[in-house]
């Protein structure tokens, strides 16, 4: 039994020596690829557009925004606006922040005048271009 481990030990090793590629050769590496990217197309800075531009934000930003809202009202805990253009109604309540200070949009709600549901980024896009 030991000679057979032995033996086959023997094999392998010469079976490795056979297909290992000689020192000396020379493995030829592939050429880098070189990608190139699209040309970024250039748009106005016009400042943040849909929620990104309200989500945050406290009431003077919102007022610079949409101008005085409809409705303005205070409750325990936080603060609703209504802001009324006409493509909809947008609800934005605002909280205080962590530190208990400045309250600041913490939740946003559209629709139309109708009461149907409206998407909120199409409706604040739509209130900041009046």
């Amino acid at each position: 039994m030991k000679q057979t481990i032995t033996a086959c030990a023997i094999a392998l090793i010469l079976a490795g020596c056979v297909f290992a590629p000689p020192a000396h050769a020379q493995t030829r590496q592939p050429a880098p690829v070189q990608h190139t990217a699209p040309p970024t197309p250039v748009r106005p800075a016009t400042g943040p557009r849909g929620l990104e531009a309200v989500m945050g934000k406290d009431v003077a930003t919102l007022k610079r925004l949409f101008g005085e809202p409809r409705l303005d009202v205070v409750e325990v805990h936080g603060r609703k606006l209504q802001f009324v253009g006409k493509a909809c109604v947008l609800d934005v309540f605002l909280y205080p922040d962590g530190k208990g200070r400045t309250e600041i949009v913490t939740y946003v709600d559209a629709r139309r005048s109708d009461g149907a549901a409206v998407d909120r980024a199409s409706c604040i896009d739509a209130l900041q271009r009046r």
